[in-house]
């Protein structure tokens, strides 16, 4: 095989992975498979009400969005991801990872059905 067709097998198996690696990562507000709820809400406990109320019996402080308020407004799952996986300021960097932030994820679901 030449270069010039090693170089286009090459782009082509670059394109297929970046649009495999694109299709897993794309989930739909319902699709909650990936990750464990009860996990993620015992995450959100631990890490997260010291800013947010985290549940529905109010449990957290109100100084950031509630996670109900996040989890009806913010549908796109795909934002939740990457504001979790590089937070902003004031939110710290928890360094989540990735199956942390599924959980909290499955989490968000269950709250954007009440």
């Amino acid at each position: 095989m030449n270069r010039v067709g090693a170089k286009r097998d090459f782009t082509r198996n670059l394109i297929a992975i970046g649009l495999l690696v694109s299709l897993m990562s794309t989930q739909g507000p319902g699709a909650s498979a990936a990750g464990e709820a009860e996990a993620g809400w015992q995450l959100a406990r631990r890490w997260c009400a010291a800013c947010h109320v985290v549940d529905m019996a109010g449990y957290g402080t109100d100084s950031a969005p509630a996670f109900a308020t996040v989890a009806r407004d913010r549908r796109d799952r795909r934002w939740v991801r990457a504001w979790l996986e590089a937070p902003h300021p004031p939110m710290p960097n928890m360094n989540l990872s990735r199956g942390e932030i599924d959980d909290v994820i499955a989490y968000l679901d269950t709250l954007a059905k009440h």
